[in-house]
């Protein structure tokens, strides 16, 4: 019997030509601002505002205007600060892992991945920043400083100091090497600014290039720091969200106290973070006309990595429930008990629902490779990993040893501002990276264009 192999999709459609994907990538950034990107940016821009009128009171009146009390002194900054760190997770996987592994379709998607991992991280250190009530001493507190200045408040055995060590490194990295990557498509700019006669956007583009030549040598250094940076990013993929994980599991509050908590965090991480790259994509390649590059073969797989990882998180789920019964102690099994049957029930199950149900309609093909359907779906499980850290840290707290403390939660007008402006923030910074960086990594999706489909064409510049 003969086996004939299914012919994979193509990664670029369209036929495109090395000369088509520089015109339709660089377009956004020589044209004028389109109407649609206008509304949203003022939107973003609205939002950026309220949040931070919201962010100024809480600096000027401390954070007792939050919604926490004496027993959950966590809750709506600390859930968000987790959330936007897990959504910052899926630009290094898809940069640097998939790198690793030689998957060509990570072209198209990682360096709007990457510059959403650095927006994210950006809006997660706002909430500790924030925490601290009077920010400008903050970091006399947070970092290691001579006894000169007073005391040394840092605390080394503190999880929350391995965060702000373990984020930054993180950070560094991550803008390093979406940075680097951007060096050849800057280049590319600047040589069609010069055919095009605009000096002020070449002098601009040459600058941030850094003078990049295209030479053989350049390119055989480029990609030489690409790949140690990779290798320096994939243990960062493991290891920040594991020790963001340890600010709960190293304590001894029931529903924190549990070694399943690094590779819960980190597949959770890598689940929302995967969701919130496809809701940001979907727009971005209807806005851009990039349907030819992002394509629905990029789509597919990236879903069926949500199906993967959100299965993964639903076993831990289950498997915490299965711990707190199974190790007899009351307090953990009471923990979990509140959290199904308590007054807080209500998010255990918007949790589940969102972040184990929903994914599974992924393995029905139709769903997985509808444009809506994903669409909804992406948004729904970053509602569901919201919910989880919620759910995480606030019904751990709310109820502890002692029932006459026992209280609930709200948040104010304060604790939902803040949150806002972080959206504010995070969405006004891609829409700008849209706009005046290209959106798609040119140089590697030049490298992908089928040969046999490439044309004669004029010479734009040593970049393109």
């Amino acid at each position: 019997m003969q086996v004939t192999s299914v012919v994979r999709d193509p990664l670029v459609t369209g036929g495109k030509t090395v000369k088509d994907v520089s015109h339709d990538i660089s377009r956004q950034v020589e044209g004028k601002p389109t109407r649609s990107w206008w509304i949203a940016m003022a939107i973003s821009v609205v939002l950026f505002a309220y949040g931070f009128y919201c962010v100024c009171t809480v600096l000027w009146n401390g954070i007792g205007v939050w919604g926490l009390n004496k027993t959950v002194g966590w809750a709506w900054d600390i859930t968000n600060f987790v959330w936007w760190v897990g959504i910052g997770h899926a630009g290094t996987l898809i940069s640097a892992i998939l790198l690793l592994f030689r998957q060509k379709w990570r072209m198209s998607i990682n360096r709007a991945a990457e510059a959403m991992t650095i927006f994210a991280v950006i809006c997660a250190a706002t909430f500790p920043l924030i925490h601290m009530g009077r920010l400008w001493l903050g970091f006399y507190w947070a970092l290691p400083l001579p006894n000169a200045f007073g005391s040394l408040w840092a605390n080394f055995n503190s999880p929350l100091l391995w965060d702000v060590f373990a984020i930054s490194t993180y950070f560094t990295v991550s803008l390093v090497f979406w940075y680097i990557g951007l060096i050849p498509d800057f280049a590319t700019i600047r040589d069609r600014a010069v055919v095009q006669g605009n000096n002020i956007r070449a002098q601009i583009y040459n600058a941030l290039s850094f003078g990049w030549q295209g030479g053989a040598k350049t390119w055989m250094r480029y990609e030489s720091v690409a790949l140690i940076l990779a290798g320096l990013s994939t243990p960062l993929v493991l290891s920040v969200h594991t020790i963001v994980s340890m600010d709960f599991a190293t304590s001894v509050i029931p529903g924190w106290h549990t070694t399943i908590f690094p590779p819960y965090f980190v597949a959770g991480a890598i689940f929302s973070g995967f969701a919130m790259v496809l809701t940001l994509l979907l727009v971005t390649r209807v806005v851009f006309k990039l349907e030819d590059y992002i394509t629905i073969y990029h789509i597919e797989l990236m879903n069926i990595i949500i199906i993967v990882t959100g299965s993964v998180v639903g076993i831990a789920y289950i498997t915490e429930l299965f711990i707190s019964w199974y190790s007899g102690v009351e307090y953990e099994g009471y923990a979990f008990y509140n959290r199904v049957q308590g007054p807080f029930a209500w998010s255990y199950w918007s949790m589940m629902t969102c972040n184990v149900i929903s994914p599974q309609l992924f393995w029905i093909k139709k769903i997985r490779t509808s444009i809506a359907a994903t669409f909804v779906l992406s948004i729904i499980v970053n509602i569901g990993m919201w919910f989880e850290r919620f759910v995480i840290i606030v019904t751990s707290l709310h109820r502890d040893y002692i029932p006459s403390s026992w209280t609930g939660f709200h948040p104010t007008m304060f604790d939902i501002g803040e949150y806002v402006f972080t959206f504010g923030l995070f969405f006004t910074a891609f829409l700008l990276f849209a706009k005046f960086f290209p959106v798609i990594n040119m140089a590697e999706v030049k490298s992908i264009v089928r040969s046999d489909s490439e044309k004669p064409h004029h010479k734009e510049g040593l970049g393109a």
